[in-house]
């Protein structure tokens, strides 16, 4: 197993000096990511531009990583690829196929994404129009050499408050998923972080589903008593980030709640041998280059007692 992070903490990094850093400070791996220029979401970055990649990029960067004996675990594109809106969708499911074909000229073989959601649709017919799109979506996929991945955020009030972004945030939705797409080629990047707040015994989803887990964010999550007493699990209504200021918050591995060396030793035991890739959105640890980098190193030495790399 190796450790790496989510390069979208460090959305202003050029990809050079980011993979010297991470080099350096012990990092083995960089889920890179790449959305587009004119993306609105937030925690976003484009350290490999899709939409432009060609061959020659795909050496370069293959020359740089090389250089610093550093591996590429993913490339990351999360966007909600069940938008009711058609123009919206279309640029979403075209960029992620441009993702896609990057994945394939680097020899990346995962790329993580959302399945999404539509708040005019029940969960029901939301499922069934995700198999209509992600089985062609994967299917391109696998002919490029390439397996689709799905975070399990729940993207709570993402698209409408009080109701999931993301349609695959539990086993009920995993399983929903995987009957709708049965491809050995989609699978789960597996977060820990938003089954605790769940209320989702992590260690049991990881057994169950460890076929299906491609690759695990590790990011951890704190639970903050009083918002829990004062708004509820539906959060603060008032923010758009509940995270930063309702009942729980995400954190830097080792900060939060998750037991990592119990995680890793079902990871292990189930037979998954690939990539811990820290996903930074801690607040404490915000705010500037320096806060970001000081808490992936604070990560990576929590981490290092608990993996011995292959």
């Amino acid at each position: 197993m190796k450790l790496g992070f989510l390069t979208a903490c460090l959305p202003h990094l050029p990809l050079e000096d980011l993979v010297s850093w991470a080099s350096k400070q012990g990092f083995r791996t960089l889920e890179l990511a790449a959305w587009p220029v004119d993306s609105a979401r937030d925690y976003k970055a484009r350290q490999i531009d899709a939409a432009r990649f060609t061959r020659d990029d795909a050496k370069r960067v293959n020359d740089l990583f090389a250089r610093h004996s550093m591996g590429i675990s993913a490339m990351a594109y999360y966007d909600n690829n069940l938008d009711p809106d058609p123009e919206k969708r279309k640029c979403y499911h075209d960029h992620l196929r441009k993702v896609i074909d990057t994945a394939s000229m680097l020899g990346v073989n995962l790329v993580g994404t959302f399945v999404g959601a539509r708040p005019d649709k029940s969960p029901d017919e939301c499922l069934i129009e995700i198999g209509t799109i992600f089985r062609p979506l994967v299917k391109y996929a696998t002919d490029h050499g390439v397996r689709l991945m799905i975070e399990n955020c729940p993207m709570e009030n993402w698209q409408r408050f009080g109701l999931p972004g993301n349609y695959a945030y539990s086993p009920e939705l995993w399983e929903g998923l995987f009957n709708e797409v049965p491809s050995a080629g989609f699978g789960l990047n597996f977060d820990p972080s938003h089954l605790y707040w769940l209320g989702i015994d992590y260690l049991r989803a990881a057994k169950d589903f460890a076929p299906r887990i491609f690759h695990v964010h590790a990011k951890d999550t704190e639970i903050l008593t009083e918002g829990a007493y004062r708004y509820g699990i539906f959060s603060r209504q008032l923010t758009p980030v509940p995270w930063k200021s309702g009942w729980w918050r995400y954190r830097i591995p080792g900060l939060g709640s998750i037991n990592w060396g119990k995680l890793v030793s079902v990871l292990q035991e189930s037979g998954y041998d690939h990539v811990l890739s820290i996903e930074h959105e801690d607040p404490i640890w915000e705010g500037s280059e320096a806060k970001v980098k000081q808490g992936l190193a604070f990560g990576l030495k929590h981490l290092s007692q608990f993996v011995v790399e292959a």
